[in-house]
C-alpha cells in the first residue's frame, strides 16, 4: 500500500513547483500552436489550400468580369488596356504581399492577447457578410480592374500565409509568460 501511497503523491505537484499556466485557445488553431506539431502545421497547410481555392474562384471571376468589360472596348484599345492590366496586376501582387507583411511586423509588436484575438476574429466575421453584400454592386463597376484587384488579394493572401507565426501566437506567449511570472 505504501508503494500506491508514494507513486500518488509523486504525481502531484508540490507548493514549491509552478503549475502550468493553461494554453488558451486561438481562433483556426485551438491549442495546437503552443507545440507546433503535427496538427499544427496539417492546421496550417489546410488554411494555406483553402487560400489557395478561395484566390483561384477570385481570379477566375475577376478574369470572367475583365471579359465582359473588355468585350464592349474597340479592338484597338483592348491590347494597350490588357497590358495595362498586366503590369497593374504585377504591381498589385507585390503591394498585396507589402502591405500584409507591414501589419503583421506592426501587429507583432503588440501582440492581441487569446481574448483579443478571438474579438477580433468575430468582428472580421460579421464584417464580411455585410461586405458581401455591398460588393455585389461594386463588382460591375470594379470590373475594369479586377485582374489587379484579384493580383492584390493573392498577394496578401500569400502574405498571409506565409507568415512564422501569426500576432495571435505571440500574443498567447506573452499572455502565457506575464501569468506564469505573476504565480
Amino acid at each position: 500500500m505504501s508503494g500506491v501511497a508514494s507513486r500518488a503523491s509523486s504525481e502531484t505537484p508540490s507548493s514549491s513547483e509552478p503549475v502550468p499556466a493553461p494554453i488558451p485557445e486561438l481562433p483556426g488553431l485551438g491549442t495546437t500552436w503552443y507545440e507546433r506539431g503535427t496538427r499544427y502545421r496539417l492546421r496550417r497547410i489546410r488554411t494555406a489550400v483553402l487560400m489557395a481555392a478561395v484566390m483561384a474562384f477570385l481570379c477566375f471571376a475577376a478574369i470572367s468580369l475583365y471579359e465582359g468589360f473588355r468585350s464592349v472596348l474597340p479592338s484597338g484599345v483592348r491590347g494597350v488596356w490588357d497590358w495595362a492590366q498586366v503590369i497593374a496586376s504585377c504591381g498589385a501582387v507585390v503591394w498585396g504581399w507589402v502591405v500584409q507583411r507591414r501589419r503583421h511586423r506592426a501587429d507583432l509588436l503588440d501582440p492581441p492577447s487569446p481574448g483579443e484575438s478571438l474579438s477580433r476574429k468575430r468582428a472580421e466575421q460579421g464584417r464580411a457578410v455585410g461586405l458581401a453584400f455591398a460588393g455585389r454592386a461594386l463588382l460591375v463597376l470594379a470590373a475594369p480592374v479586377m485582374p489587379a484587384f484579384a493580383a492584390f488579394c493573392v498577394g496578401w493572401s500569400a502574405g498571409m500565409v506565409t507568415v512564422h507565426e501569426f500576432p495571435s501566437e505571440a500574443g498567447a506567449r506573452k499572455a502565457m509568460e506575464a501569468r506564469a511570472r505573476r504565480t
